[in-house]
C-alpha cells in the first residue's frame, strides 16, 4: 500500500466545535490499512484506529516506547517525548527488561488491596475539598477547586510531599502537558519540579515517614536520581489524567443522572472519555505489518486509545453513554507491560468524588451553556479548562 502526502491527514484532530473522539477516527477503522499523518513537528506518523490492533500494538515487542530510537513521533513542534537518559526513572520510556525492575519495585503500592486502604483518606480529602468550595458561595470553577485539587492532594499524599506545595505542583505539571507550552517553558517547570523533589528527597533520606517516596529511598534498587524521575512521572500522570476524567465525567453526569449512584459508571466513562488518546507514542525498531499494511523500522505509530474505545466491533453503540453495557477490555488505560500502575487508584478517586460531590450537592449543575465550555484540543490529555458550576 502507497501513502501519498494528498493522503495525509493532520496530528491531533481535535478541533473546537466537534465532537470527541474526533468523527474521522469511524472513517479510518473502515479503510484498510492505516492512516498516516503529518505531525507539527515536519515527520509522519501511522495513526492506529482498531481496538485488536490497538493491543496488538502495545503487545508486540518489535515495537518500542523508546524515544531515543530513530524515528520515535515528536507531537509538537518543540517538544518530544523524554527518555530515561534524559530522566533517569521515566520508565514509561523503557521496553522490557529495563522497564522491569521500576514496575516491579511500585507494584506493591498499587494492588487492588493497597488502594482500597486508602479510601478513608480519599475520602476525608474530597469531603475537605467540598468544604473548601462551600465556603466561597454558591458558583466555582470545578475544574480549580475540585477535580483538580483532590488528585493533586491524593499523590502528594501517597508520595508525602507537604500540602502546602500543591499550587506549585499544578502550575508545573500544566506546563509540562500542554502542547503549545514553548521548549523553554517546559524545561523551567521540569527544572523546578525535579529540584524541589531531589530536596524531598534528600530530607526523607534522613527521616523517612510512611510514604511512596520514603520507600523507594529506603530501598536498595533504585539510585536517587531513579526515585528522582519516578517521583516527577507519579505526579504528572496521577494529577492530570484525574482530574480530566473528574471534570468530564461530571458534566456527563449531569446530563445522565440515572446513572450517578451506579457501580458500573465509571468503567463507562473511562471508556467513553478516553482521555489519553494519544499518549500511547511509539516506533517500529523492526519492519512490521499492522492491519494488512507494513510499517517499516524507524516509523511512528500512535495506537489511538479514543479510536479502540470506539470502535464498534468491540462495543456496540461506542458513541453512546451506557453503563449498563460492559466496558471490559477499554484501553483507557493501555495495555500490555505499559499498562497504567495507577488505574486501581483513578478508579477510587472517580468513584469518591462523584459519590461525595452529587451526594452533598445535589443541585450542582453547569453554570454555561455546554457548547461555550473550554476543552482542551491542544492537550496531551483531552479535558476542560474550566467548568463554572453552581448550586
Amino acid at each position: 500500500m502507497t501513502t501519498t502526502d494528498a493522503d495525509l491527514v493532520p496530528f491531533l484532530l481535535r478541533r473546537p466545535g466537534a465532537s470527541f473522539p474526533p468523527p474521522e477516527y469511524a472513517g479510518f477503522r473502515d479503510r484498510p490499512g492505516l492512516v498516516k499523518a503529518a505531525l507539527p513537528s515536519g515527520g509522519t506518523v501511522w495513526l492506529v484506529t482498531r481496538h485488536e490492533e490497538v493491543r496488538a500494538v502495545l503487545t508486540d515487542p518489535r515495537i518500542s516506547s523508546n524515544p531515543t530510537h530513530e524515528g520515535f513521533p515528536r507531537p509538537s513542534r518543540t517538544v518530544g517525548a523524554p527518555s530515561a537518559d534524559d530522566v533517569p526513572g521515566w520508565f514509561v520510556s523503557l521496553d522490557p527488561p529495563d522497564h522491569n525492575k521500576y514496575r516491579k519495585a511500585l507494584i506493591p503500592e498499587f494492588t487492588v488491596r493497597r488502594i482500597r486502604s486508602l479510601r478513608p483518606a480519599v475520602e476525608e480529602i474530597v469531603d475537605r475539598t467540598i468544604d473548601q468550595m462551600l465556603v466561597k458561595g454558591n458558583t466555582a470553577d470545578l475544574v480549580e477547586d475540585f477535580s483538580l485539587s483532590v488528585p493533586s492532594l491524593v499523590i502528594s499524599s501517597l508520595l508525602g510531599v507537604p500540602k502546602i506545595d500543591r499550587d506549585f505542583f499544578e502550575e508545573k505539571t500544566k506546563v509540562l502537558v500542554t502542547l503549545t507550552s514553548t521548549d523553554e517553558e517546559r524545561d523551567k517547570a521540569s527544572e523546578h519540579l525535579l529540584r524541589y523533589i531531589n530536596r524531598l528527597i534528600a530530607i526523607k533520606a534522613k527521616r523517612p515517614g510512611d510514604d511512596l517516596i520514603s520507600k523507594l529511598v529506603q530501598g536498595e534498587i533504585l539510585t536517587q536520581q531513579e526515585v528522582s524521575g519516578i517521583s516527577m512521572l507519579l505526579l504528572i500522570a496521577g494529577h492530570e489524567t484525574t482530574a480530566n476524567n473528574i471534570s468530564l465525567g461530571v458534566v456527563t453526569l449531569l446530563q445522565e443522572k440515572q446513572w450517578i449512584d451506579d457501580e458500573r459508571t465509571v468503567e463507562e466513562l473511562l471508556r467513553y472519555h478516553s482521555v489519553a488518546d494519544v499518549v500511547a507514542l511509539r516506533v517500529a525498531i523492526e519492519d512490521v505489518e499492522i492491519g494488512g499494511q507494513l510499517v517499516r523500522k524507524g516509523e511512528g505509530i500512535v495506537p489511538l486509545v479514543a479510536g479502540a474505545n470506539h470502535d464498534p466491533s468491540m462495543f456496540e453503540r461506542p458513541h453512546q453513554f451506557d453503563p449498563a453495557r460492559s466496558a471490559t477490555g477499554h484501553v483507557a488505560f493501555g495495555y500490555g507491560v505499559h499498562q497504567c500502575l495507577g488505574q486501581n487508584l483513578v478508579r477510587l478517586e472517580m468513584d469518591v468524588a462523584y459519590h461525595k460531590l452529587f451526594q452533598r450537592i445535589p443541585t450542582l449543575e453547569v453554570a454555561v451553556p455546554l457548547e461555550e465550555l473550554q476543552f482542551k484540543y491542544d492537550g496531551v490529555l483531552f479535558g476542560l479548562h474550566a467548568l463554572p458550576v453552581r448550586w
